[in-house]
């Protein structure tokens, strides 16, 4: 009897059933996230992450194996335990060779969206800039993430798909 049941999930695992990309995908056609990256006058890096919710919580609850609910009041602290833990295991940034530590400031939902916030100690003016994201790389493999860098007034963007990681971006 074991055996039919283990045999019952695998078929629904490999068919899709119950399974947050089938859900996430039939929702909209587009798998896109953007990376809003500025140099602000103070000196320091603000980060804002933006996604569709629905597949923000599916990667969420893939990646963590939890129910994932980032418009509930309730459950915003556990949220943003998962919320800081996810966005760092899938991105980074280094600037002039040497990896930045960002501070995770919140996140809020935005309509269909949510805006993740990270921010920078103060740091020298970027020159050589790396991001790496794998954001939203678990769950779709037509993931697109657009990233924007803004140094003093200059923005400079690039597209990222699944399953390439990592931009690079120069100010002189």
């Amino acid at each position: 009897m074991l055996l039919f049941f283990q045999l019952l999930l695998s078929s629904y695992l490999l068919n899709g059933i119950d399974h947050p990309r089938s859900t996430a995908d039939n929702l909209h056609p587009l798998h896109v996230s953007t990376v809003d990256i500025n140099y602000n006058s103070e000196g320091r890096l603000e980060v804002i992450c933006t996604f569709f919710i629905d597949d923000f919580e599916s990667a969420l609850s893939k990646e963590f194996i939890s129910k994932t609910d980032l418009s509930s009041p309730p459950l915003h602290e556990k949220m943003d335990v998962i919320v800081k833990k996810y966005i760092e295991d899938h991105f980074s940034i280094s600037v002039n060779s040497k990896t930045v530590n960002l501070q995770y400031l919140g996140f809020e939902k935005n309509r269909e969206a949510v805006n993740v916030y990270f921010e920078s100690a103060k740091l020298p003016i970027p020159q050589k800039i790396e991001v790496q994201t794998s954001l939203l790389y678990n769950i779709f493999n037509d993931q697109m993430n657009i990233v924007h860098m803004t140094v003093n007034k200059k923005r400079n963007s690039t597209k990222l798909d699944f399953p390439q990681k990592n931009a690079f971006f120069t100010y002189k």
